[in-house]
């Protein structure tokens, strides 16, 4: 039976397969948001499985004072951290030393000339000449990698060891050992 009427000047069977159609889209798209509540409701037990609200809510809140406790934590090892820098920077960490022959008598480089010198290279240098008559120390202080006492070529030397003392240790990071060669 073919309809022939009219309804808002469209003919009756059209609108009958135009309302066809729109339940036809909802039902597809109640089966959607059924199978998504079911993927929900699935993630939902199993975060909550074997708990109670009670015990997951506990949980939560034992979790945001443990972030409390490390963040506190942390600021204080901030803190320590920086006043340990600033004495580790006044700490003597660059070493250099020169062994030598100071009198043509002696021999075995029994002499020496040591510079210690922190990351601003200021410090010292100690310089021991041994002879047959005694043995002589000397200390003179450098500052910011000058003396204003006159240094001899092996304090010199002494120095300009300390103040290069990483880039010869980076040099040894990137030479290969005698055992990777073999």
């Amino acid at each position: 039976m073919i309809l022939t009427e009219t309804l808002f000047g469209l003919n009756i069977n059209v609108i009958i397969i135009i309302m066809l159609v729109l339940i036809v889209v909802l039902f597809v798209m109640l089966a959607y948001v059924i199978k998504q509540l079911l993927f929900i409701s699935r993630k939902y037990y199993t975060l909550t499985s074997g708990k109670t609200a009670g015990d997951l809510e506990g949980m939560m809140l034992a979790r945001f004072k443990e972030m409390d406790r490390i963040k506190s934590r942390f600021k204080r090892y901030s803190r320590d951290h920086k006043g340990f820098k600033g004495h580790l920077d006044s700490c003597y960490n660059k070493l250099g030393l020169v062994k030598y022959d100071a009198f043509d008598s002696m021999a075995g480089e029994l002499s020496f000339s040591l510079a210690l010198l922190n990351d601003e290279n200021s410090g010292f240098v100690l310089s021991t000449m041994h002879s047959k008559q005694g043995c002589f120390s000397y200390a003179k202080e450098i500052i910011k990698g000058e003396s204003f006492i006159a240094l001899s070529s092996e304090e010199k030397e002494a120095i300009r060891k300390a103040r290069t003392i990483e880039e010869e240790i980076e040099k040894m990071k990137d030479e290969p050992d005698e055992e990777d060669l073999m």
